[in-house]
């Protein structure tokens, strides 16, 4: 026969265990629902258009050697060159679209589907022609940086889609 002391520490070890167990399933449901972080954050997006603002170009005119693409944007709408007889507009363009490309994948299987980027004027004419690539879709996160270089008003608009 098995005393009873030895069946007692029995059923407080089961007893233990199960509740060891009950405990792990509730963390593991409650880990379970919580919500995914998003794709992509909006100040992501917001810093994306600070910081491309400020990004120094290859352009240069007769007041400066480099312009950056703040600059760059007055200097198309002015209709300048560039030191070396390129157009400011087709710099601009090429330029937004090489950090564009670089800062937001769309191929594959990443999770940004697309993006769109427009520059407009305050009376609401396009600086440059919408840049844009991929695919549109209901998630989306963006943002409109104004900015005033030289005296003009001009409004970024940036979306970025997923």
């Amino acid at each position: 026969m098995i005393p009873k002391k030895a069946q007692e520490e029995m059923i407080g070890f089961v007893l233990i265990i199960v509740l060891v167990a009950v405990i792990g399933l509730i963390f593991l449901g409650l880990s379970l629902r919580n919500p995914q972080k998003e794709i992509v954050e909006s100040y992501e997006v917001e810093s994306f258009i600070q910081s491309f603002l400020q990004y120094t170009t290859d352009c240069g005119n007769y007041r400066e050697n480099y312009l950056p693409l703040q600059k760059l944007i007055s200097a198309c709408v002015d209709g300048e060159i560039c030191l070396d007889e390129r157009e400011s507009c087709a710099v601009l363009s090429s330029t937004l679209t090489e950090i564009i490309e670089s800062s937001w994948k769309v191929e594959g299987d990443r999770p940004i589907q697309g993006y769109e980027l427009k520059i407009v004027l305050e009376d609401g004419t396009d600086v440059i022609p919408l840049i844009n690539k991929g695919n549109v879709t209901k998630n989306s996160k963006g943002t409109s940086q104004p900015f005033t270089p030289l005296g003009e008003n001009y409004k970024v608009d940036f979306t970025v889609y997923y």
